[in-house]
């Protein structure tokens, strides 16, 4: 029982050390409060231009520009999408979230994912033609050409817009705009070429955002920046790796560029949010990654090869541009249906993906099916103890079995007396006679570390599970426990501390508190160990678990509290069906108990034993 203890003891200090390490050096930092349609403060500054190298190579420079001029704007309205394009390099630059707010008030704002240039953070994207042999950069469509609508009104799933410019060398240029009912918009462009002589060009696509977007999060379970996936491989860079990017003397800024040989995309993804190009896929092109530092913008780009144009000929390109939620199921389909490869990848599933990803699987299919993605949290912690189930019943049965071997250890100890090396011998070899692995004990705490960390990232990360409610005061699964003790959980009239103080860490909610109980009663299950250094931290792990969760997302923390009922109860079974009933009460009691000091001369009696 010694030893059972003591590896008991063991696995619950490491895990409790590196949650510890995890809260405390890496809490995510509250998300200010901004107002997205607020005004700039300053001038903002233009995307690059493109121009084009003697070789066909698309270069950018950063150059200060005035506000763009007003332009005419065609309406965007889907299911999931509002906002419009302008026509000013028909830019798509605004757009918003029908079915996210901001928060949880009935008045909140919807969020908005795009804005133009003129507005706080601009972000957008942007799509045109490099001219190659025989044209100039005023002879193809870019950032700044103005196009017309050819036809078409409001764009809808169903109802696409075409806009048309046409070069003063007897070039058309057509661009098709179409999008579906969720988040993914077509772009697709041809030229006529009516002149008289042969010229080559290349399509193109940028996302453009001014600035490091507000409200970033910082936190190193978290993925934000640019995601992209090239020919299998997927990359995730941070703002700050952009910024530290070599200058490209052909990008005219610090970029990196990789070329792809089959399928790929590249863009920019936020916690919930995800702006991507999607070329073609089956077909080569360049991916860009670029930071300009004059005028603070990142960029991700898509460029195709230089095309050859004949005169009375005509050229073809479509870039898709995905501009949204991440939805799991949606992205997915996308993967599946429109056959982009990887595409699921930009969800950031972390280190742990092996097991993120089939525990999301599992939970969407449950919150689908119960419809309440707190009751499906629930049963997800039922579906994974039921799939460990044996190993833990076989943890269970040698704790057991530990008890039945207690009087012969006593008799051991009393046998060695002072004598460690003879003891260990000894207890090993009843071990292996009994057929008992005294480290069994601790494999259940053990196995919890992966499966906590999984959840929880999955719990931070997925849109799944923002201003996800479950029941009454829990509206938001992925945000703490609102009530509070400072308040009396809401029977005293005014407001809880704020999540991220010091006062909202003391004065914690309903559910860190079921935690604590729970965990407390797991405890009782057992005898106090003997050793006083371990009946100490044993006393105080449920309670100061109570206050470390307390600031987690109330999701995890149901999670956990669901966990310590499922545990409790096999473990009381299982050692019911061994002959011993636990005395849960009896165990409360001897725990209240106040230890009377052993005296000196008693002590020194047991060590001449």
């Amino acid at each position: 029982m010694e030893d059972q203890n003591k590896n008991l003891l063991l696995a619950t200090v490491l895990s409790f050390i590196v949650i510890l390490v995890w809260f405390v050096f890496f809490p995510p930092p509250e998300a200010p409060a901004v107002d997205p349609n607020a005004p700039a403060a300053v001038t903002q500054t233009e995307a690059p231009a493109t121009a084009i190298t003697p070789e066909g190579t698309a270069t950018a420079t950063a150059e200060a520009a005035e506000p763009l001029p007003e332009a005419p704007r065609l309406t965007v309205d889907t299911p999931e999408l509002v906002g419009s394009i302008s026509l000013l390099g028909g830019r798509i630059d605004d757009l918003s979230l029908k079915s996210y707010k901001e928060t949880l008030e009935p008045d909140s704002p919807i969020v908005r994912l795009l804005s133009p240039v003129g507005e706080a953070h601009p972000y957008y994207a942007v799509f045109g033609w490099g001219p190659g042999t025989g044209l100039t950069a005023d002879d193809v469509p870019g950032a700044k050409t103005e196009w017309r609508i050819a036809e078409g009104g409001t764009l809808s799933p169903g109802q696409p817009v075409t806009l048309q410019w046409q070069n003063t060398k007897g070039m058309t240029f057509t661009r098709e705009i179409a999008v579906d009912e969720n988040f993914m918009f077509t772009v697709t462009d041809t030229v006529q070429n009516a002149g008289t002589a042969a010229v080559s060009l290349f399509p193109y696509g940028i996302v453009a955002r001014h600035g490091q977007p507000t409200g970033l999060q910082n936190f190193f379970v978290l993925h934000e920046g640019m995601v992209s996936r090239t020919d299998g491989t997927l990359t995730e860079l941070g703002y700050d790796d952009i910024t530290e990017f070599p200058v490209v003397a052909r990008e005219g800024a610090q970029a990196e560029v990789v070329d792809a040989g089959a399928d790929g995309w590249i863009g920019f993804t936020d916690k919930y949010w995800m702006t991507t190009l999607i070329p073609e896929q089956g077909t080569p092109f360049t991916a860009v990654t670029k930071y300009v530092p004059g005028a603070d913008i990142y960029q991700t780009e898509t460029r195709k090869p230089v095309q050859e144009l004949a005169a009375g000929g005509t050229v073809t390109s479509s870039t898709r541009l995905f501009a949204g939620a991440k939805e799991w199921a949606t992205i997915r389909a996308y993967e599946r249906d429109q056959n982009i490869p990887g595409f699921i990848d930009s969800i950031d599933w972390g280190w742990f993906f092996f097991l993120t990803k089939p525990i999301f699987a599992v939970l969407h299919w449950l919150n689908a099916m119960i419809g309440n993605m707190g009751l499906a949290i629930i049963g997800l912690t039922f579906f994974l103890k039921f799939l460990v189930l044996p190993l833990a019943y076989k943890s269970y049965v040698s704790m057991a079995k530990m008890k039945e071997l207690q009087p012969e250890l006593e008799a051991l100890k009393e046998r060695a007396g002072d004598d460690k090396q003879k003891l260990q011998k000894e207890m090993m070899q009843l071990y292996k006679d009994k057929k008992v692995n005294p480290a069994a004990g601790c494999l259940p705490i053990l196995i919890q570390i992966p499966i906590f960390f999984a959840l929880y990232k999955v719990i931070f990360v997925t849109i799944e599970l923002r201003h996800a409610p479950f029941f009454g005061w829990l509206k938001d699964l992925s945000a703490p426990d609102p009530s509070s003790i400072f308040n009396l959980f809401g029977l005293l009239p005014w407001d809880a501390p704020a999540h991220g103080t010091i006062l909202a860490l003391i004065f914690i909610g309903v559910l860190p508190i079921l935690l604590g109980i729970t965990m407390w009663l797991q405890q009782k299950l057992n005898p106090a160990p003997t050793d006083p250094i371990q009946q100490q931290v044993f006393a105080w792990m449920p309670w100061i678990f109570m206050f470390m969760l307390g600031g987690f997302a109330s999701g995890l923390v149901v999670y956990w509290i669901t966990n310590n009922i499922i545990t409790f109860s096999q473990q009381y079974l299982i050692m019911r069906s061994h002959g011993h009933k636990p005395d849960i009460f009896g165990n409360i009691k001897s725990g209240m108990k106040k230890k009377e000091p052993v005296p000196v001369a008693d002590k020194s009696k047991k060590a001449k034993k």
